[in-house]
């Protein structure tokens, strides 16, 4: 169905002989964060391409980010399909990228997925996210947190670990208070139980393996391994799934 309606739009727009839109060629050097409105600063350009390269490296997953001025008249759903399928945005026969674009001076966004994709990235979660994540930061004019946001719930998509519940994904900071002032309360008690030595022997493997160096990875691109860098896009193919919203 979304092959048909993506073979539909792109006749329409041929038999109307309407302008369409003129797609930016493949980044070179290839990367994944393309921001042609500069938008973001260096640091946060940065910083979402370091999240998304390692993402990449570790699932062969695609996330591409394309931030451009204005869609000059042309539709959303049609550029999007038309850029993501001219880059080639994933691997060739998994079709596992995503295109997240936006229009900034037309207050548009969609996230376009693969055919890969779109089981793990229906377009309910699609809307989800863009209405849950994206818009209310750009309202607020917190681009950078928003596109950061946005990109961390589709990894959690593509894990099968996102909630549309945000209250359910705040609730777990109390939950580890709790189990630290459980492992704390522990410690003391084995303490004077057992001697000095002895707490150390307890305490220590137990603290350090809950909560060591990965226990409180910083920055939604923590847990994702990999450093291999990005190659450029692999010929990914798009069948017209996700969604589009406004800010």
């Amino acid at each position: 169905m979304n092959k048909f309606f993506a073979l539909l739009f792109a006749c329409v727009f041929v038999i109307s002989g309407v302008s369409a839109k003129e797609i930016p060629a493949k980044p070179n050097p290839a990367r994944l964060v393309n921001d042609y409105h500069g938008l973001l600063n260096e640091s946060e350009k940065s910083a979402l391409e370091q999240k998304l390269v390692a993402y990449f490296d570790s699932t062969s997953t695609q996330i591409a980010v394309v931030i451009e001025t204005s869609l000059e008249d042309d539709d959303l759903f049609d550029y999007c399909q038309r850029l993501a399928t001219s880059w080639a945005i994933g691997e060739q026969g998994k079709s596992n990228g995503v295109l997240l674009y936006i229009a900034i001076d037309d207050k548009k966004v969609r996230i376009h997925t693969g055919y890969g994709m779109e089981g793990a990235l229906p377009d309910a979660i699609c809307k989800r996210i863009i209405s849950s994540r994206i818009s209310p930061n750009f309202k607020a004019k917190q681009f950078y947190t928003g596109i950061d946001e946005a990109t961390s719930d589709m990894i959690l998509a593509a894990q099968g670990e996102y909630h549309y519940d945000r209250k359910k994904k705040e609730g777990g900071k109390g939950t580890l208070l709790v189990v630290l002032f459980i492992l704390i309360i522990l410690v003391f008690v084995f303490r004077n139980k057992g001697g000095g030595g002895g707490s150390r022997g307890f305490a220590g493997p137990m603290f350090w393996g809950t909560f060591g160096s990965g226990g409180f990875s910083s920055g939604s691109g923590g847990g994702f391994g990999g450093s291999g860098g990005f190659g450029g896009f692999g010929g990914g193919s798009f069948g017209g799934g996700g969604a589009s919203g406004s800010w």
